[in-house]
């Protein structure tokens, strides 16, 4: 007796997730060489520790506002509700880390990097109440099959020993991929696209947000301004900053 087919909406969900495991799968099983000098390197941190040692560190805060308005935005005090935390500036070996991470289907690459996003976070957000990532809309994380920043947050949550509190900030709309985009349709895209879903339980108390990379703020800088709309003192945690 043959079986009854699956139907197409549960078979393409479940082929990409094979993909996606195959994918890493190859990556662990395969030699791995670094793609900033091409030396061995770990296939859970794409870098070999030479290189991963190179990548430019950011040593102070940014401020989402000032970012957005084109003015300097490092060691911005006049801001404190538009802070972001970022412990790498972007050049090609972060890029190498978070393309993988992102596109290269290897959602495991996260784990690794919390004592990294921890070691940006400074000592009064260390006691934060709650860790959230910055969401994909539903349809955006069916086709990649995970949300790279909610991997993130996982991470940054462990390294700190904080609540993490998955789905709280909720994505209303597909919006075009972030990279695509000039500074003035990045801000378009996200204007009012972010929302809490669950207000009370955010209200008076202190959370991270945690995306991949920065560039223009715009993104972090929404979310921000959702969670201070539901009465939390936030502030953003990113990997990196494109400056």
């Amino acid at each position: 007796m043959t079986a009854p087919a699956l139907p197409l909406a549960l078979v393409t969900p479940l082929l990409r997730g094979a993909r996606s495991l195959g994918r890493s799968a190859l990556g662990f099983a395969l030699p791995q060489r670094c793609p900033g000098c091409g030396a061995a390197a770990p296939a859970r941190r794409v870098l070999c520790a030479g290189c991963r040692a190179r990548i430019p560190r950011l040593r102070t805060p940014l401020c989402s506002r000032c970012l957005l308005a084109g003015d300097d935005p490092t060691g911005c005090m006049r801001h404190p509700g538009h802070h972001v935390f970022a412990p790498w500036l972007y050049d090609e070996r972060a890029a190498a880390v978070v393309h993988a991470l992102k596109y290269g289907g290897r959602p495991g690459l996260a784990a690794p990097l919390g004592r990294t996003l921890a070691s940006a976070v400074p000592a009064p957000w260390r006691a934060a109440d709650l860790v959230l990532e910055v969401p994909l809309h539903p349809a955006r994380e069916r086709e990649r099959g995970y949300n790279q920043a909610a991997g993130l947050a996982d991470a940054l949550a462990g390294a700190l020993a904080v609540p993490r509190l998955p789905g709280a900030l909720a994505r209303l709309r597909a919006t075009p991929p972030q990279a695509r985009l000039g500074e003035a349709a990045r801000r378009a895209n996200v204007e009012g696209a972010f929302v809490v879903s669950r207000p009370s339980w955010l209200a008076g108390r202190r959370v991270l947000v945690v995306d991949d990379v920065m560039t223009t703020g715009a993104t972090l800088a929404a979310c921000l301004g959702a969670l201070r709309a539901a009465g939390a003192k936030a502030a953003g945690v990113a990997l990196a900053w494109t400056a």
